[in-house]
């Protein structure tokens, strides 16, 4: 635990310490956050409290003595009910507002850990509690050199796939053989293994009316053909299989035939402008210094495509932390399903990707940016026009 940088950041935040609770490892964040592992089962509750200022400490059950045994500062213990409430009163005195993994009305659930009887419980002792998100967010989704260079080496690797990918339904198109929306993602999956990449999850595969389910997935016995005259959705997403590699994570579209039909490219073109609007909304507040919220990158996109008319059409936020699982644990660019009021913080990554999902087919265009000190940049290739197969 880098107990200065902690402190530090409360300092900045205006908090006056930082309250991390756990039963039954049901918060897998403090345990990151404080780096350390339980040198005992996790039956009971404990609690651990770095103030801004001053050493932390902790509070354990009698039983579980040595939960905390990795952590600095003095370590309280308790059996009963009463002499838990007791402790942590101690354990935060003086304190009027702390951080915990809570987050209200549970607007960014990713850090909602904490039960609500332990939230009434740490109020009633006469502390506020607010939000650790920003916190999280700091300790938890900034990435090292190293990541960024794996983020990279990742895209290049999923880029060239990609292409592939298209050009092997336009082979199999072209000898007029057989394919299916499952074939292609098998053969992703496959080059993803030859290229040691790793995904938790397949890609999707998806055409027509397909590609207007976001989070659709394709079946060996549940799946359409791809035929000459489709659209075509690809969503890859997956990282180098290496300790401590962070996910890259994309969209593409493309039609089987010499030219997109005239609604696939209108659409298209109002996804690549509400996408670029907000590449640059970012790429101006991070070199102007400005304070910039994940909600604020949202309303970038989302006032274009609801300037064309197609609002009803896109029904899922703009974009998503990205970190060593493909949704991370910093600020989502959102003012849709939730009004995220987290920092865009450098040293983050995340995507933009805009989508108009209509009844006849949907188009969606992923990018991911990441922010440093003093830029902003997308960290792949951008498409610009619908891919044609032929």
């Amino acid at each position: 635990m880098n107990l200065a940088e902690i402190q530090a950041a409360l300092r900045e935040e205006g908090l006056d310490g930082w309250l991390f609770f756990d039963h039954h490892r049901r918060d897998p964040l403090a345990y990151r956050v404080l780096k350390f592992t339980p040198n005992s089962i996790v039956s009971r509750r404990w609690y651990y409290f770095v103030p801004a200022h001053d050493e932390p400490r902790g509070l354990v059950h009698r039983i579980e003595a040595q939960t905390l045994a990795e952590l600095p500062g003095e370590m309280s213990t308790y059996a009963s009910w009463g002499e838990m409430v007791n402790g942590v009163r101690k354990l935060v005195g003086g304190s009027k507002r702390i951080a915990m993994q809570y987050s209200p009305k549970c607007a960014v659930p990713y850090v909602a850990m904490v039960d609500a009887g332990t939230v009434e419980l740490i109020r009633e002792i006469g502390v506020e509690i607010a939000t650790s998100a920003n916190l999280v967010q700091y300790f938890e989704a900034r990435w090292s050199k190293a990541q960024l260079e794996r983020h990279l080496e990742a895209g290049r690797r999923m880029d060239r796939i990609r292409r592939e990918a298209f050009e092997r339904i336009g082979a199999k198109l072209h000898a007029a053989e057989h394919v299916t929306e499952w074939d292609i993602q098998q053969f992703i999956v496959g080059r993803y293994r030859e290229e040691g990449l790793f995904a938790d999850h397949a890609p999707d595969i998806a055409v027509n009316a397909n590609a207007s389910n976001p989070h659709y997935e394709p079946k060996q016995n549940a799946c359409s053909a791809i035929r000459k005259g489709d659209i075509v959705l690809i969503d890859m997403f997956a990282k180098l299989d290496q300790p401590d590699a962070v996910y890259y994570d994309i969209t593409w579209m493309a039609f089987c035939g010499p030219q997109a039909p005239s609604a696939l490219e209108r659409v298209f073109h109002i996804v690549r402008e509400a996408r670029d609007r907000a590449i640059r909304y970012v790429e101006d507040a991070v070199a102007a210094k400005r304070e910039l919220c994940g909600y604020e990158v949202d309303d970038a996109a989302r006032s274009f495509i609801r300037e064309q008319g197609f609002a009803e059409y896109f029904f899922h936020r703009l974009g998503h932390s990205i970190g060593p699982e493909v949704h991370g644990t910093g600020a989502n660019m959102d003012n849709l399903e939730t009004h995220d009021e987290r920092k865009v913080i450098p040293g983050t990554c995340f995507s933009i990707e805009p989508g108009i999902y209509l009844p006849e087919f949907g188009v969606r265009s992923e990018v991911n940016v990441f922010v440093d000190e003093n830029s902003a940049r997308v960290t792949g290739e951008k498409q610009e026009a619908v891919v044609l197969i032929q």
